[in-house]
């Protein structure tokens, strides 16, 4: 039986993805992100489901970095409908709530909500939004997943994030073995350019005259060089045609380095 790594605890919308990427597959919870795959480096899992970004809040920056430093490749992604509920204990009423608990992305996501009817209460991060159930009280709320069910706890009846069509992307990963040649309808790319004029402009331009569609691009820092940058690349492409891999003998040689961090 596959095993696939992914955020817990159980009823985290990660581990819910990881579920649907995977039906029959055995779930391993993990505490946070690095291990998430680090397991899977380790080959302890056979794959590892992270989030990579959300239609509100952007890239998953965390996750990005990891992606940029890690050995594995995305194969398969997956467009989860965020629903966030308030998750209290029965019988606290809202005027009673000082705390607020859940991760940062999914308080963020609730940021309006949260200002409108709990304009005094603290609002406190936690490595996943299940885990703010482990914190309720009778002074106490927890943002969490409308699938979420607990003993003695009740969720709002409605979506309280600020955009009700929110939306956040998965991907799978698989440890890297060679070069990839499976059908693909995206191709995920990390890129560290020379640090001259005119270089992300470069390798814009062979993707354009290739033509092959952005879907996204993000920069993040190096972290061990100062005002030096990553781009993450999405586009649209085939990765088993030869003119989409000749356009990547390209880019690579536009780059100071460049990697294929996945095809979906």
């Amino acid at each position: 039986m596959e095993k696939i790594s992914c955020l817990g605890p159980a009823g985290s919308y990660s581990e819910l993805a990881a579920k649907k990427l995977s039906p029959r597959g055995e779930i391993v919870l993990c505490a946070n992100f690095q291990e998430v795959i680090g397991k899977l480096e380790r080959e302890e899992t056979d794959s590892a489901v992270i989030p990579i970004e959300n239609s509100i809040q952007g890239g998953v920056l965390q996750n990005l970095d990891l992606l940029g430093q890690s050995n594995v490749f995305a194969s398969e992604e997956l467009v989860l409908p965020i629903d966030h509920r308030l998750a209290t204990r029965e019988g606290v009423k809202l005027s009673q709530i000082k705390r607020v608990y859940s991760h940062e992305q999914a308080i963020g996501q609730c940021a309006e909500f949260l200002r409108t009817n709990l304009p005094k209460a603290q609002c406190i991060f936690t490595s996943s939004t299940t885990e703010s159930l482990l914190k309720l009280d009778g002074e106490s709320a927890g943002i969490v997943g409308a699938h979420v069910e607990a003993e003695g706890v009740v969720l709002s009846e409605e979506n309280v994030a600020d955009e009700k069509k929110n939306f956040t992307r998965f991907l799978r990963l698989v440890r890297k073995s060679g070069e990839p040649q499976n059908k693909s309808r995206m191709i995920f790319l990390c890129a560290v350019l020379r640090h001259e004029p005119g270089t992300l402009l470069a390798l814009l331009k062979i993707f354009a005259d290739c033509g092959h569609n952005l879907t996204r691009i993000e920069s993040r820092p190096i972290k061990d060089v100062f005002g030096q940058y990553r781009f993450f690349i999405e586009l649209e492409g085939n990765i088993a045609e030869p003119c989409v891999q000749e356009m990547l003998e390209r880019a690579q040689l536009a780059c100071k380095h460049l990697r294929i961090l996945g095809a979906y």
